[in-house]
């Protein structure tokens, strides 16, 4: 990470399902605002340009080149890193990718979601990912999420271990589990002595209605900033030397004990 503090900015607006250009214009619009407040890295909220739509996802993924073309030429102008979810079409499939763009137009990271949430059937539009890594950025290391990858420690713990000081994770969470989305973004933040810098969609879409609650996170476990249930943007400074000092005072990576980790074997 970069010696310097930096301001983040989690964007929060609501996803209009398949509605591309309304979507796409929400999104340049807080991006444009963020930056000129300062921001240094802007996440957006999961599938930000189309929504789950379904059975509408494999021809509406051919609006992805173009969106992340336009992405990468603001993110060049404004010298800021841009990280968010969108559909990548690949072959007769689809996966849900978080693409992360650096300040300078350069797409330094792919991170397809790992975890779908099968209770919504997303299991039946997508590809699941099988691969993560940090990606490295003009702010730092980053390591990516998507929405119900929260509820997997596994991966923000890889994150941990490969050196990632910020979390992004980019979601659309639903209103009715808005306390599991509060204690899990400060769950994550304090077992990975990270920020995170968590961006959710707000209000209706499709047949659910998502919860906002956009946040940033120390790795103290402190939420910094955070927005309601409006369209809105979190903006708190990131600072590498607190990352550093909370790792170094309580050294959990030092302490990991990774022989009792490993499977027990049955006793005869």
């Amino acid at each position: 990470m970069p010696v310097s503090p930096f301001l983040a900015a989690a964007l929060q607006f609501r996803v209009d399902v398949a509605d591309v250009p309304a979507n796409r214009g929400r999104a340049v619009r807080l991006i444009e605002e963020a930056t000129a407040r300062g921001a240094r890295l802007c996440v957006l909220p999961e599938m930000w340009s189309t929504g789950f739509a379904e059975e509408r996802l494999l021809p509406l993924s051919r609006t992805t080149p173009e969106i992340l073309h336009e992405l990468r030429s603001l993110a060049a102008r404004l010298k800021v890193v841009v990280a968010g979810s969108l559909p990548e079409r690949a072959g007769r499939g689809v996966y849900n990718t978080l693409y992360v763009v650096n300040a300078t137009g350069v797409v330094t990271g792919e991170y397809r979601k790992a975890h779908l949430f099968s209770p919504s059937g997303e299991t039946r539009w997508f590809r699941r990912g099988v691969s993560a890594d940090v990606v490295p950025t003009d702010v730092g290391a980053l390591g990516p999420l998507i929405c119900y990858d929260l509820r997997f420690p596994e991966l923000p713990r890889k994150y941990f271990l490969g050196g990632a000081g910020v979390l992004c994770v980019s979601s659309q969470w639903p209103s009715v589990r808005r306390a599991h989305w509060r204690i899990l973004t400060v769950a994550r933040a304090v077992e990975s002595q990270a920020y995170v810098v968590a961006s959710n969609a707000v209000g209706p879409s499709g047949p659910f209605r998502y919860a906002g609650d956009s946040v940033i996170v120390s790795p103290d476990g402190e939420r910094l900033a955070s927005v309601g249930e409006e369209e809105g943007i979190a903006l708190a400074t990131i600072d590498p030397a607190v990352v550093l000092e909370t790792r170094r005072r309580i050294p959990c990576l030092a302490d990991r004990n990774t022989r009792a980790y490993r499977k027990t074997r049955r006793p005869a």
